[in-house]
């Protein structure tokens, strides 16, 4: 149950007329009656004799009485409140009950308040109704609307209750506008998967993923294909911006345009050069273990998405063990991985990554105030993946997207901890959304990678050797690694640790050290990419290793002091 206090209005007739009529786009049906103040209030969706006049005058009596030095400019309230969409279809009786419930827990009138002001519910949908109220009592002060909106979501999660509907989260007005009913029925014409609205935030927050000044942003948003209008002052200094689809046009044939603003509170020009203006952290080799060695310039998918591997596991420390502002800044940046990856992905996992990014949205923005520059790790694995191009899904940028979903699994699963803990249930919720796709895109991804490695530890011999190994280093969850079905591609990793010169009992030590594994569906697979990153193994276990990496434990400790040195 979604109410939505609208913005106040000064003609009574006007938004009776708008309530009444066919709608916009045709879509209001059978507009009538389901309370009202009065019980002998006229309908004039169901009276032939009841006119829009009649219920303007009846509504406007206490304004009317007032001297004209006192009355209101501004007196029209107006509320609409929408049932979820898997929510049965309500009858007139309930919907009328709620619309008293809702003016009540609005300050607008009352229970028992025989003062109040005057109210009408109008429905003419199945979903939703809209209710209109004068705000001029019967003895002529003013209503007490203190915080309206809080009060009419409070009172909304009461009516999920008791009627038995979906219950929603109580939002803390971070949220993106939501389309309105006019923008739903004129998608649903056009048989568009989205509103525009939707797929103008989709496409705007893609084309801000990374970006590093100004004109790479509009230059995106061009190369994406809508119409782009900048917004100057009189100086010429850019303030904002404006976009719009190009078969998305008003009656008049005019392209609809949407400021940033009114796609998401983090989409507006100041907002998204926050991203770039702050001061970037130093991102040289801090927090790079001495057992993993520096990687290389970015060249291709697959290194773009090694790179974003690391960063998202430094940024899942912070976290867990930064301050609020490091956290929120991490898990806006994590957003834009998101995007980068779901816009880069092969066309097998595409789908899954795509619906992960859209419901991570919700999740990227709450209250807390994000400290830029501490996330310009995670930025800068959203450039790397969007300017190394899309990845084959297959080989070794293949696996490597797996790698990168399983880490990712783990970062949107702590955000959603976070936002737990700071008692965010709409970003919580969005988070555990995301995380379900990034599940499914992580199966899909993983499929011949983890089948490679699974015929190849099915060795007997191997799996003893690797099984003492694994009861060495990690002696409380041996027994359930071993009784996976992922076992044999760990114990194939294990050997190939141990091929590259590396000792396998440290490595699991440092895979495990950080972070909790009780998340994760299969604990092998986990161990698997976490030691094939470490290690610097190739994700493809049908490849060998780079020519240009170091092999041996001496090697890559003389690569990462050298590299530090530079």
């Amino acid at each position: 149950m979604i109410p939505r206090v609208h913005k106040m209005g000064t003609r009574t007739i006007g938004l009776i007329r708008y309530l009444y009529g066919p709608g916009t786009h045709e879509e209001h049906t059978d507009p009538h009656l389901v309370a009202a103040w009065d019980s002998l209030v006229p309908d004039p969706g169901r009276n032939p004799k009841a006119t829009y006049a009649d219920l303007q005058r009846l509504l406007d009596q206490p304004v009317e009485a007032l001297p004209k030095s006192r009355r209101p400019t501004e007196h029209v309230w107006h509320l609409s409140v929408r049932a979820a969409p898997e929510d049965p279809v309500l009858s007139d009786e309930q919907w009328g009950d709620i619309a008293r419930r809702m003016v009540a827990a609005t300050g607008i009138a009352p229970e028992g308040d025989t003062a109040a002001c005057r109210w009408a519910a109008v429905r003419h949908a199945d979903d939703h109704i809209h209710i209109v109220a004068t705000t001029v009592r019967e003895d002529g002060r003013q209503p007490r609307r203190h915080n309206e909106a809080k009060r009419s979501q409070a009172e909304a999660r009461l009516i999920e209750t008791d009627y038995g509907l979906r219950r929603l989260n109580t939002g803390d007005r971070t949220a993106a506008q939501r389309p309105t009913s006019a923008e739903r029925h004129k998608a649903g014409r056009f048989q568009r998967e989205r509103t525009p609205r939707e797929e103008l935030r989709k496409t705007v927050r893609h084309a801000a993923a990374g970006v590093q000044s100004e004109e790479e942003f509009f230059g995106r948003l061009t190369h994406a294909g809508l119409l782009v209008k900048r917004r100057l002052a009189p100086s010429g200094d850019l303030l904002g911006y404006t976009v719009a689809l190009p078969d998305d046009c008003n009656k008049n044939g005019e392209p609809v345009f949407y400021s940033g603003s009114k796609l998401a509170p983090d989409l507006s020009l100041p907002r998204i050069r926050e991203r770039w203006t702050q001061p970037a952290e130093p991102s040289s080799d801090e927090g790079v273990s001495p057992e993993q060695p520096v990687l290389p310039p970015v060249t291709g998918p697959a290194y773009a998405r090694r790179r974003a591997t690391a960063a998202t596991w430094q940024s899942l420390l912070l976290i867990d063990h930064g301050d609020d502002g490091t956290a929120a800044a991490q898990i806006a940046a994590a957003g834009e991985v998101l995007d980068a990856l779901a816009d880069t992905s092969a066309a097998h996992t595409r789908r899954e990554l795509r619906n992960a990014a859209f419901a991570f949205e919700r999740a990227s923005r709450s209250h807390v105030r994000a400290v830029r520059g501490h996330d310009h790790a995670l930025r800068q694995a959203a450039y790397d993946l969007v300017h190394s191009g899309p990845a084959l899904g297959r080989g070794e940028d293949g696996a490597t997207t797996a790698m990168l979903i399983d880490t990712a699994f783990f970062l949107v699963t702590a955000a959603a901890k976070w936002h737990a803990r700071k008692h965010h249930a709409q970003q919580a919720e969005a988070a555990h959304q995301a995380a379900e796709h990034l599940r499914a895109a992580y199966e899909i991804a993983a499929a011949q990678p983890m089948s490679v490695l699974h015929q190849r530890g099915r060795s007997l011999p191997l799996q003893r050797r690797q099984a003492a190994v694994l009861r060495q280093a990690l002696p409380e969850i041996a027994e359930q690694v071993l009784a996976e079905p992922g076992w044999p591609a760990l114990a194939a990793t294990l050997a190939d640790t141990q091929a590259a010169g590396h000792n396998p009992a440290h490595l699991l030590a440092e895979a495990t050290r950080h972070r909790e594994l009780d998340s994760a569906t299969s604990v092998s697979d986990v161990l698997v990419w976490r030691l094939r990153r470490l290690a610097y193994l190739p994700a493809d276990p049908a490849a060998s290793l780079p020519r240009h990496m170091p092999t041996t434990q001496p090697a890559l400790k003389a690569a990462n002091s050298a590299a530090r040195r530079r």
